[in-house]
């Protein structure tokens, strides 16, 4: 197990802010914030004042229950339920007994869910397709997918076999898209004229994000989170990111399981009131979904603070893993010999 959530030093991004050629101070909380989205806190250049931390974390999930059926909106009533429903299903899975040869992960202490689903209530963060859902994966994509959760089932020679999230290369939630699961849902945001800065708490991934007209990289570069440049349009400030790397489909894990080099994201961030801002994001790969899609989410203000994710100082999972592969191989091997 990973012991990398325990929140134990401030300030991971330091080094990221250093570079931007600013002071630690632009991340302190702004006095005199905006009111409303029509009295828009804004930088010296005249652009939104995104900076800020945020919380990310959301009991809507990406996609609408299939039981839900078309229902795109949860009343008062509904949503409230449903959030009671989410927490009781997690802690009914905390008592619940393992299968056996399960020695079980995180229970619900570790865990950050969201407590509260978007403002508007909708029934997932999806909003197109209109059913709520992820498009289907092309069939290439559905075997290179299939493929990658077999692998995870077999014994691994190395941690290159294992996915990049155990070996603490990725966050499942860093992004981009950054979609509120699991924990570390904080974001902190830095503005210059010429960089935004997109700091994520899991894995402390830092995006530095130019915002000068730069061309992206040139391939075969290409980042573990892909290569962002941003840009203002009217009060959104528009992030493009692609050349991601091909072994980067861990932060997919759990919704489809494969990414490629084709892999396109554009995010749109925007002042939705003094504490909020308005989060969407729309992923395109053509030779893995069979259509883009599109989803909305928000990020809260908050006044707790991004803190290191240690994930390699106590990263015994991936020893264990390869302790336990060879154990059996051994195992294996002495069975054969009889």
């Amino acid at each position: 197990m990973r012991v990398s959530i325990a929140r134990i030093s401030v300030l991971g991004v330091s080094a990221a802010v250093a570079c931007l050629g600013i002071s630690i101070d632009a991340q302190a909380p702004r006095a005199g914030a905006a009111k409303s989205a029509k009295t828009i806190a804004r930088t010296p250049d005249g652009h939104p004042d995104l900076q800020g931390i945020y919380d990310f974390s959301t009991a809507t999930p990406l996609e609408r229950p299939v039981a839900l059926g078309d229902k795109a909106v949860f009343t008062d009533e509904e949503a409230a339920a449903f959030v009671k429903q989410q927490l009781g299903n997690r802690a009914a899975s905390d008592d619940a007994p393992l299968p056996k040869g399960n020695v079980g992960g995180y229970n619900q202490f570790w865990y950050e869910f969201g407590t509260q689903v978007v403002p508007d209530k909708r029934t997932s963060l999806i909003t197109d397709p209109p059913n709520g859902r992820l498009p289907a994966l092309t069939p290439e994509a559905q075997k290179i997918a299939d493929g990658h959760r077999e692998q995870l089932r077999r014994l691994a020679d190395g941690p290159e076999q294992r996915d990049v999230s155990e070996r603490c290369l990725l966050g499942y939630n860093a992004g981009p898209p950054m979609v509120g699961v699991g924990y570390n849902q904080h974001v902190q945001i830095v503005q210059t004229p010429e960089y935004a800065l997109i700091h994520t708490e899991m894995v402390h991934t830092a995006r530095i994000v130019p915002l000068d007209g730069r061309a992206h990289f040139a391939a075969p570069f290409r980042p573990w989170s892909g290569d962002s440049r941003g840009h203002w349009e009217g009060d959104t400030l528009v992030v493009e990111t692609t050349n991601f790397h091909a072994e980067s489909w861990n932060q997919f894990s759990g919704w489809n399981w494969v990414t490629d080099e084709n892999l396109h994201v554009t995010e749109r961030f925007s002042i939705a009131d003094a504490n909020t801002l308005n989060y969407q994001f729309t992923v395109s790969d053509p030779t893995v979904w069979t259509k883009p899609w599109t989803a909305v989410a928000a990020l809260r203000r908050t006044d707790d603070q991004v803190f290191e994710y240690a994930c390699h100082e106590g990263n015994y999972g991936m020893a264990g893993i390869l302790r336990g592969a060879r154990d059996e191989e051994r195992r294996d091997g002495e069975s054969g010999k009889k």
